[in-house]
Formats: structure tokens, sequence, C-alpha cells
């Protein structure tokens, strides 16, 4: 299979589920369900492991216990981590507050800067995914565009993404102020983002499934239906999917439905990172 470097994270989720509705001014009580493996560098990588490819996860994580923990689960899981960077700082918990339909609230606190080392050899990868606001991140992508496949997310702010495919969700495009209903303003703005080298700008809205814009083209598809237990990760794995689709040179429409469909069992799973289900899904 293909070699491929994330530039994402890896976090130490502490899980509270509640026992009703989040609500403003509320009183809820939780169940503390433990810590698990999460971050979109575990999220995204562990499905693109099970589906035979070699995944390297660039990112920073502290000096401590809850630092070695999630290393060596990482590590055990099939992640190679000996590009991680490691500072001197303690390595705190992200925590995911659930509610019973599935949803989730993340609430963490500011990561420590991170700055990206020199440019690697990019012509020793397939893919680059880039789900990081490493300082740095836009020169590596840049190099990696005319050696290999760049995917990104979009960021929260309107840094440059350069990119062959750039993800978003439909809500999140809603915050930047963008006219989702308009093609050619879509396409405008995913090419501001990424450059004139973005192929496909592609958009998630849930259970309303996806769309790629290409100029004034678009391709959609439908969500596949499952039972929501928890929404942490779908995106991350909808990128997974869509990831392992192009190594293996299917067409933007089947990448997209293997998303869905990698993202499906993703929120049918009570974790963060892709489960056994994924894994049986593969074997058939």
């Amino acid at each position: 299979m293909s070699n491929v470097l994330l530039l994402a994270n890896l976090n130490c989720d502490r899980v509270l589920q509640l026992d009703r509705q989040l609500t403003t001014g509320g009183r809820h009580y939780y169940a503390d369900h433990g810590r698990r493996l999460g971050g979109g560098g575990a999220n995204t990588g562990l499905g693109l492991v099970y589906a035979g490819h070699k995944v390297a996860l660039v990112s920073q994580v502290g000096n401590d216990k809850t630092a070695d923990w999630l290393l060596a689960e990482a590590s055990l899981q099939g992640l190679d981590c000996s590009l991680l960077q490691r500072n001197k700082l303690e390595t705190p918990e992200l925590l995911l507050v659930m509610t019973p339909d599935g949803e989730r609230t993340i609430i963490r606190p500011q990561r420590p800067i991170f700055t990206l080392g020199p440019t690697p050899n990019f012509k020793h990868w397939q893919a680059l995914y880039v789900n990081s606001s490493a300082v740095g991140t836009e020169l590596w992508a840049q190099t990696a565009l005319e050696h290999t496949l760049v995917i990104a997310q979009l960021a929260k702010d309107n840094r440059l993404r350069p990119c062959h495919v750039l993800i978003s969700s439909r809500s999140d495009l809603f915050s930047h102020g963008i006219d989702v209903n308009n093609s050619e303003e879509l396409w405008c703005y995913g090419q501001s983002i990424a450059g004139q080298t973005l192929r496909y700008f592609i958009l998630t809205d849930g259970e309303k499934g996806a769309v790629a814009y290409h100029h004034q083209q678009y391709i959609s598809i439908a969500a596949i239906s499952t039972n929501v237990v928890d929404t942490t990760g779908a995106g991350d794995a909808f990128a997974s999917g869509l990831i392992h689709s192009l190594l293996i040179n299917q067409d933007i429409k089947q990448a997209m439905i293997t998303g869905s469909e990698w993202a499906a069992i993703a929120v049918a799973t009570a974790s963060s990172i892709p489960g056994t289900e994924l894994q049986q899904h593969l074997n058939k």
C-alpha cells in the first residue's frame, strides 16, 4: 500500500457522559468514562493503518506520563510516532462532553505553539494530510504539491491550505460567512484557500451526505443511515476513507462514498478512534 504522512493532533480524550441534553445555566450529572486515544492524527491515521497503509504522524505532545501513554497507545495501534516532537509542558486531557443523542461538546485549553522542522523529502510519501495549525504547515503543503497528493481540512480561520483536495463541513463553512448555496462562490473561496492546484472542494453535511465542487460542477452523495452512538471522529473517519480510496485510484465519487461508509461506522461506535467494526468492514 502507500506511505501517508499526517500533520494532525494526538489527544488524550476524557469522556464525560451527561444524563440529558446540555443547556445553558443547567445543572448536569455525568458519568466519567475514562480516557481514550483521540485527535485527528489517531482518528484519521488508524483507519488508514487498518486499510494496510504505512502512516507516520507529525505532531507535538508533552513530556509527562500522559504523553508516554499516548505514544504507547498510538504505537501499539500501528502509527509511526518517530516524527513526533515533545515539549516540556504537561499534556492536558481534552474533555468530550457527550449528550444522550451522541453529540459532543469539546473543551480544551489553548495548544502550545508547534513549529515544524525542515520539509521532508515528499518523494517518499504518496499522500500528505493536513489537519494542523502548526507553524510552517503552509510551506510543507506547498512543497509537497508537486510530489504527492495533498489533502487538507479547512482551518477554523482563513489561513492558506495549499492542497489538491480541501475538506470542510457545511456548518463550519457557514461560520466563515460563505454562501453555501452558491457553487461559484464556494469554488472561488476554496481556491483562495487551496490555490490553483485545487481539484475538489468537499463539503460534508451530516445526515444529508457530502458534495464535491469542481469549478461550477458538483458531485453529491447521500449519507448512510446508521444508529448514532458517538459523533466524535466522524469527520476524521470520512477523511480517512476518502484518502484510502484516492490512494487506490478510485474516482472522487467513490472516494466520498467510502468516506461516508467509514464515517457511518465511526458514529455507530462508542470510541474516538476507529474500532474493530471498521476492521471487520475492511476484512469483508
